[in-house]
């Protein structure tokens, strides 16, 4: 009896240390399904008033579609580096991007190959290669201020002029998704943002608790559950125009996406909160996501499309990524 009551409180302990745990993971699973369903709702209702005001596909695909579905990059992003856990802020960003490129189009590949002529996406291709090598030095300085944040912000305010003033030949089939009213868009828009606000702060708060627990880095946290959870929108609207053949959509989602979250969320954190950043992302991670991104670049520019095979392989060396970036 004696023994049994000496254990008891050690009992208790592991119980409620397991109720925490079990917590936290409801709060992951649940920031993870408030970041899908809000980014689903936002990119409908940006794509409804894009739609109503004439905007090309591509361009729908690289700013309006690429760029609401970095959302919840953002609102993550901000709230991590408020909280003073800026590996969580860093990883989500440079883990979201390299995920974009081997995971969601690997995956889009495998649904459709894409198909997009080199000339159509050589400036933005461009943009978000100068985007990645803009951060060597930045990183390397090891940490982000409010000036970097600002000058960052600045290249993607210098983009979207470009874009705007320069849009490019629309090549794109129809969407025949009927067109919403601009009532309507502006509601899933508002709805979509207020998920995405829940669902940030959801993920954050249990990603951190688990890392914590169980010893898992945070930056390996953010570079994975994190990255791979705040791309959710990304990947549902890029296998969705991999579906409907809408390779412009597709391909144009995932340019758009990675460039915004260089310039825009990382500008955009650094502004509100600058962020200190760990050796491991200059030495590992941010060399991982310029490769990819170069991959990317020379798989557009060089081949006529992305088929099924290059598919296997980008899929094969996220998964190698994922296994190594455990050290």
């Amino acid at each position: 009896m004696g023994t049994f009551a000496a254990q008891t409180p050690q009992s208790q302990l592991n119980c409620r240390k397991g109720k925490v745990i079990e917590l936290d993971r409801v709060f992951l699973f649940g920031g993870l399904v408030g970041l899908f369903l809000g980014g689903e709702a936002l990119v409908r209702g940006a794509v409804g008033i894009a739609r109503k005001l004439a905007i090309p596909p591509l361009l729908i695909g690289l700013t309006v579609v690429g760029f609401g579905t970095s959302t919840p990059e953002l609102l993550v992003s901000v709230d991590a580096a408020l909280r003073g856990v800026p590996d969580i802020a860093i990883g989500n960003i440079v883990g979201s991007n390299i995920g974009n490129i081997l995971l969601i189009v690997g995956l889009s590949a495998l649904v459709w190959p894409i198909r997009v002529m080199g000339a159509t996406l050589r400036r933005d291709t461009a943009v978000m290669m100068a985007a990645a090598f803009a951060l060597v030095p930045l990183f390397w300085l090891g940490q982000m201020g409010r000036l970097s944040g600002a000058l960052l912000v600045t290249g993607l305010i210098g983009y979207l002029v470009w874009v705007y003033l320069h849009p490019g030949p629309d090549s794109s089939e129809d969407d025949p998704a009927p067109v919403l009213s601009l009532w309507q868009s502006a509601l899933w828009v508002a709805l979509g943002l207020g998920a995405l606000m829940i669902g940030a702060r959801f993920l954050v708060d249990g990603a951190v608790n688990i890392a914590r627990g169980y010893g898992v880095s945070e930056a390996f946290i953010g570079l994975t559950i994190v990255a791979v959870g705040t791309s959710l929108p990304e990947l549902a609207t890029s296998l969705i125009a991999a579906f409907r053949r809408q390779s412009e959509i597709a391909i144009g989602n995932i340019v758009g996406s990675n460039i915004f979250n260089v310039l825009g969320i990382l500008g955009v954190t650094a502004l509100i909160a600058p962020i200190l950043m760990a050796d491991r992302f200059l030495s590992f991670d941010l060399p991982v996501m310029i490769t990819a991104s170069v991959l990317l670049t020379g798989l557009l520019l060089l081949r006529p499309q992305i088929g099924r095979p290059v598919g296997v392989v980008l899929l094969l060396a996220y998964a190698v990524y994922v296994w190594a970036a455990q050290g």
